[in-house]
């Protein structure tokens, strides 16, 4: 499905790129006198026409993070550097801005992460806004880049194979904080930073043959409100319980399916420039 050569650092947000963990299956459902107020909207001008989104009150680091961004313009002039019709369109690596035609993006970054903020009353329906971030064991948040899922609908069957596929990357997960494979798990980590990646894998394999038949942990099923969700709308459910969402797109999905469907090459970067014009907070 993706054929540019990431390092172990780029900001991805699909579990089939991802060489680290996942996040369990923790939620916070508490309403809040700040959730119920409200929600903070941005409209984003693109050269494919503009989009209006608006910010979950539930995800407040990630929120407030992206509106401090777009007060400064940290958004204006970058691109939809990464495009998958009927997956996701992401934006916000900063080196985009002034990058040439065949340069590769995805690694850029602003220098900090946001902690993660997993709801299990949130998910991966067509339109939300999702937070990147690579494989980081505490499944922190690049502090910029995001994407917006665009697909269409699902059937039972694939909901199915989603549902499979969260279950084996949180098996995954709880491998990873056993305290019974610390020495297996120190090695890797050793092997990652020192950016040796022929031992990484083999650390890596070894951790993926124990997730396989991993069960200290509680499996996740989609619940039925969501199915009908994805079954109807779309989005993207084996997503869920792995990335941060933090908001939604309101107005403009037509947009976002224009630019789903511009060409790309072989790193799923447009061959002509998707670029964001501007972001403005909405009064």
């Amino acid at each position: 499905m993706k054929t540019q050569k990431y390092s172990w650092k780029t900001y991805l947000f699909s579990s089939f790129f991802i060489l680290g963990i996942v996040c369990s299956t923790e939620s916070l459902t508490a309403t809040t006198e700040e959730e119920n107020t409200e929600r903070k909207k941005v409209e984003m001008v693109t050269t494919h026409g503009s989009l209006v989104m608006e910010f979950y009150n539930e995800t407040p680091l990630h929120r407030d993070n992206f509106l401090k961004l777009v007060k400064e313009g940290a958004y204006d002039g970058l691109l939809f550097h990464r495009v998958i019709d009927n997956f996701v369109i992401q934006a916000g690596d900063p080196d985009s801005k002034e990058a040439k035609a065949d340069a590769a993006l995805g690694n850029g970054d602003v220098g900090y992460t946001v902690d993660a903020e997993f709801r299990s009353d949130i998910f991966h329906k067509r339109g939300t806004i999702g937070a990147a971030r690579d494989g980081n064991p505490e499944r922190a948040s690049s502090g910029i880049q995001f994407y917006v899922v665009q697909r269409g609908v699902q059937s039972d069957s694939l909901l199915e194979v989603a549902e499979k596929r969260i279950n084996t990357m949180l098996a995954r997960h709880f491998a990873y904080k056993d305290p019974a494979y610390s020495e297996l798990i120190a090695s890797m980590e050793k092997a990652q930073e020192a950016e040796n990646m022929k031992k990484y894998r083999k650390f890596n394999d070894q951790l993926d043959t124990i997730a396989k038949t991993y069960t200290s942990y509680e499996k996740y099923t989609i619940p039925e409100a969501h199915r009908a969700v994805y079954k109807t709308q779309g989005g993207i459910p084996h997503l869920d319980q792995n990335y941060t969402i933090f908001g939604e797109v309101v107005q403009g999905m037509d947009v976002v399916d224009t630019i789903a469907k511009v060409k790309t090459n072989d790193r799923d970067r447009p061959v002509d420039d998707v670029r964001i014009i501007s972001a403005r907070i909405i009064d």
